[in-house]
C-alpha cells in the first residue's frame, strides 16, 4: 500500500491519533442527540461510505485490496456477524456512557482477548500484563463509582431524576460488557478467519463492510422506527446538515485509522506503535472532557489516568514479552510466545 513519501514520525502519528478522535467525536455527536434512536441506519450510513472510499481510493491506485469473491465471503461471513455486534453494542455504549467512561471500560477488552489466546492459541500472559489488567479493573471501579456520584449529587434533589440517571449509566454499563464480550470475539474469530483466507488490512475492512450493509441496512428497515415523527426527532431540522455530516465523516475515519495505522508501523518501530496505541486513550478521554459536557471531578480524571497507565504498563509487558521468549508466564502455557500483541493493536482500531 502506498504511503506519504515522509519518514517523520510526528505526522502519522498525530494523524493517526486524530482520526481516532474524530469518529469517536463524531459517533458521540451522532448519538447523544435528542432521542436518536436510529443506531443501524447510523452504522449502515458508516459501512457505505467505508465501501465508496476505499473503492475510490483502489481505483485511484492509492490502495489495493481482493475483489469480491464469493467462497472467501462465505468463509469471511461468520466474522462479519460478530463486527455487527461490536459496532451495535458500541454504539449503545457511546450513546449512554461519556467518552472518558467508555473510553476506560474499552481497555477491559484487553483481558478478555489475553485470556481468550491463552485458551484457543497457546498465548501466556505475564506478571507485568497481569498487574496491567489489575490496574485496568481499578481504573473501571474508579469511572463507574464517578460517574454514579456525580449523578446522585448533580440529581440528587429529586429522587425520580436520580434514579433515572442511574438507571441510564446501568444500561451503558450492561451495552459495554457485551461490547467488550463482542469485540473480544471479533478479535479472536478474525484471527482464525485471517489464517483461512490470508487477508491484509484493506481486504477484512472491504469484506467487513460489504457482507455488513446488507444486514445493517435490514435491520434498520425492520426493527427501527422510520415514521415522520421519528426521523424529525432523529434529525431535527436545526441540526440535520450536522448529523449527516457527522455520520460521513465517522465513515470517513474508520478509513482513516486504518491508512494512518499502516503508515505508523512502515516509519516507526513496533515499540512505538504500541506505545501510540496506549497513549492514544488519553486524548480520547480528554477529548469527552473538552468537547462534551463529560463530568470533571477528581475521581474521573484518577480514573483516565490510572486507565493511561494501564495502557502503558500493557504495551510495555508486551514489548518485553515480545523481545524474549517466554520463561514463566501467568498462567503457564507450553507455547514460548503470546500472540496477543497483534489481536491488542486489533481491539484498539475496534
Amino acid at each position: 500500500m502506498p504511503v506519504p513519501s515522509t519518514n517523520n514520525p510526528i505526522i502519522p502519528i498525530l494523524s493517526y491519533c486524530g482520526s481516532s478522535i474524530l469518529m469517536t467525536c463524531t459517533n458521540k455527536f451522532v448519538l447523544s442527540g435528542f432521542g436518536f434512536n436510529l443506531n443501524f441506519l447510523l452504522l449502515a450510513v458508516q459501512g457505505i461510505v467505508c465501501v465508496v472510499a476505499i473503492q475510490v481510493c483502489k481505483s485511484s491506485g492509492i490502495i489495493t485490496y481482493r475483489d469480491f469473491n464469493t467462497d472467501e465471503a462465505r468463509k469471511w461471513f461468520p466474522v462479519s456477524l460478530l463486527l455487527i455486534g461490536t459496532i451495535y453494542t458500541s454504539t449503545k455504549a457511546l450513546q449512554y456512557l461519556s467518552i472518558p467512561v467508555y473510553t476506560i471500560f474499552k481497555n477491559l477488552t484487553i483481558i478478555i482477548i489475553a485470556y481468550g489466546e491463552v485458551l484457543w492459541f497457546g498465548g501466556s500472559v505475564t506478571g507485568m500484563a497481569l498487574f496491567s489488567f489489575g490496574l485496568m479493573v481499578l481504573s473501571s471501579v474508579i469511572a463507574a463509582w464517578a460517574d454514579i456520584q456525580h449523578a446522585l449529587q448533580n440529581y440528587g434533589h429529586s429522587e425520580t431524576e436520580a434514579s433515572a440517571k442511574v438507571s441510564t449509566l446501568n444500561s451503558g454499563y450492561m451495552w459495554m460488557m457485551f461490547n467488550c464480550l463482542c469485540s473480544a470475539a471479533f478479535v479472536l474469530g478474525m484471527r482464525k478467519r485471517i489464517k483461512l483466507t490470508n487477508f491484509k488490512d484493506f481486504d477484512t475492512m472491504f469484506y467487513n463492510n460489504v457482507l455488513s450493509i446488507p444486514i445493517l441496512v435490514a435491520a434498520s428497515l425492520f426493527l427501527e422506527d422510520w415514521s415522520s415523527a421519528n426521523i424529525e426527532r432523529n434529525f431535527p431540522s436545526l441540526q440535520r446538515n450536522r448529523i449527516v455530516m457527522a455520520m460521513i465523516f465517522s465513515g470517513l475515519s474508520s478509513v482513516f485509522i486504518s491508512y494512518t495505522s499502516a503508515w505508523c508501523v512502515r516509519v516507526t518501530s513496533s515499540t512505538t506503535y504500541s506505545m501510540v496505541g496506549a497513549l492514544n486513550k488519553l486524548p480520547i478521554a480528554l477529548s469527552g472532557l473538552i468537547f462534551f459536557d463529560a463530568p470533571v471531578t477528581f475521581p474521573s480524571v484518577s480514573a483516565i489516568a490510572v486507565g493511561f497507565v494501564s495502557g502503558i504498563v500493557y504495551s510495555w509487558a508486551k514489548v518485553k514479552q515480545s523481545s524474549k521468549p517466554n520463561t514463566g508466564g501467568l498462567p503457564m502455557t507450553s507455547q514460548p510466545m503470546s500472540a496477543s500483541s497483534q489481536s491488542a493493536r486489533d481491539s484498539f482500531k475496534s
